[in-house]
């Protein structure tokens, strides 16, 4: 079984390199964060076309999550039980499903801007809401994993140069306390490093020539619980979908579970 995590930045804009992929890589079941789309203009249609159905949350042109899957789509949950508002506003950032053996989580943690900022807090509450919502899951027995965008670069060796950011957002002691308390809840990394190439990042920026010198982030993450990782054969980053005309500036994460 292959299950992947792509933040697509627009679906619209990556619809046809989003179908090849599937279509290509075989993938069963697939996380996708920034929609970027209404739920009703999701293509829903061209999915079905190539064997996919989906669960969507997703209200307007900022954020929005979903899980694709050719495996079965069941007890679907939208939004995160307990999660904050921003401003008012309950953001469409996560969305889970059963897929056959395995649960999953499709998750787009808030970017917190800069630290202090009012979004630097809903990113530490989101967080916290997340450890709680998925404890259960993360305990229990059945292949569990919660995919996607987390905006948080695990350690130093998960951005290009360290040095450079000091003082910024992804890399400050906080968030990365609460992805160790994610891991504690029973949760754990199952893509190793180093893998096949060097600094294994799954974001590079538009600008500055990023992805060419290789100036990344690793902020795509897929923790899952014990019986998930018990069962990882293999798990890469495919730097392959990051280049070319109409790219998105994150990279899939892929992992193969044995049967």
């Amino acid at each position: 079984m292959r299950i992947a995590t792509w933040n697509v930045n627009s679906i619209t804009a990556r619809l046809p390199r989003l179908l090849a992929w599937l279509q290509s890589t075989g993938t069963d079941v697939l996380c996708i964060q920034e929609t970027k789309c209404a739920e009703a203009a999701f293509p829903y249609e061209q999915l079905r076309e190539i064997g996919y159905e989906a669960a969507v949350n997703a209200t307007g042109r900022w954020n929005g999550v979903a899980v694709i899957s050719k495996v079965g789509l069941d007890d679907v949950v939208t939004g995160l039980p307990g999660g904050p508002d921003y401003e008012g506003v309950t953001e469409p950032r996560a969305i889970s499903a059963t897929c056959g053996p395995v649960r999953v989580w499709s998750v787009y943690v808030p970017n917190g801007r800069e630290i202090g900022h009012a979004h630097y807090t809903y990113k530490l509450g989101w967080l916290e809401a997340l450890r709680a919502a998925v404890a259960e899951d993360a305990a229990g027995e059945r292949p569990f994993a919660v995919m996607g965008d987390y905006n948080v670069a695990p350690t130093d060796e998960d951005v290009w140069e360290p040095g450079l950011f000091e003082g910024l957002t992804h890399v400050t002691p906080a968030e990365r306390a609460a992805l160790a308390a994610l891991r504690e809840a029973g949760l754990s990394d199952v893509v190793p490093r180093p893998l096949k190439y060097d600094r294994a990042y799954t974001y590079w920026d538009y600008r500055e020539l990023c992805f060419p010198k290789n100036k990344g982030m690793r902020i795509d993450l897929v923790y899952g619980n014990a019986p998930f990782s018990k069962a990882v054969s293999d798990a890469y980053v495919d730097r392959e979908e990051r280049k070319g005309k109409g790219a998105s500036d994150h990279a899939p994460v892929v992992v193969d579970l044995e049967a």
